[in-house]
């Protein structure tokens, strides 16, 4: 499990987003704080993986917090939750080694991308013990940026790629064959299945066979461990 420490000097909104965080699988909420003391004593007596900071606190700016862990040599990571739109202060949180930059007000769709992004990037970090060529890198990046038009390979369109996304988080946990993926999104079965073999290509879904009718089994396919994100 990540295990989450939410930020936030207004209660309600703090309560929010522990609840958003438990709402997402794999997530934890180890602590919440409503002012940077709060959270650095936290932080100190807590095994915390991710940050949710939100940056105008009482006491102290939020980045004073990423500050702090990066001159510790903390490996905790950020995120930051927080409706300051100004340009200079998110080159300053990248500067700081602000994993995402989350702008208020956002939806839980949108949550649950950044924190499914996060879990495929930290699964894939925590596999290796070192990379062999620059596309693994790239991988990685991208992995916290999340899918886009730009990163799906050539002839897979986005809509496509979003609606057979869909199919399988409202199947989830149960898994879908190719057939039953065509069959919800109204895609032939060939196109589904290169959807379906480029998702399981990312490690965001996993196949197995599927025994029970006569003929060779079908191959299913379901969310990884990290999820599926959002379309």
């Amino acid at each position: 499990m990540i295990r989450v420490l939410v930020v936030d000097d207004e209660p309600l909104i703090a309560e929010a987003h522990r609840a958003y965080t438990e709402r997402v699988p794999g997530f934890v909420v180890a602590g919440v704080a409503h002012t940077a003391r709060d959270a650095m004593t936290l932080l100190r007596s807590t095994g915390i993986d991710l940050v949710l900071l939100d940056l105008n606190l009482p006491d102290k700016h939020g980045l004073e917090i990423a500050r702090a862990l990066r001159t510790a040599g903390s490996g905790t990571d950020v995120l930051a939750v927080t409706s300051n739109r100004d340009i200079g202060m998110v080159r300053q949180a990248v500067a700081l080694g602000v994993t995402h930059y989350l702008l208020k007000p956002f939806t839980f769709a949108a949550f649950r991308d950044k924190l499914d992004g996060y879990a495929r990037y930290r699964k894939q970090l925590l596999e290796a013990s070192e990379v062999a060529a620059q596309h693994e890198v790239d991988r990685v990046f991208a992995t916290l940026r999340g899918t886009s038009a730009e990163s799906l390979p050539k002839g897979l369109d986005q809509r496509t790629f979003d609606l057979i996304l869909a199919a399988l988080r409202e199947a989830a946990p149960a898994g879908l064959s190719a057939a039953e993926v065509a069959g919800r999104t109204g895609t032939s079965r060939v196109t589904a299945r290169r959807y379906l073999e480029h998702l399981a290509e990312a490690a965001r879904v996993t196949r197995s066979p599927r025994y029970g009718g006569p003929g060779r089994p079908e191959v299913e396919y379901r969310p990884g461990p990290a999820g599926i994100g959002s379309p």
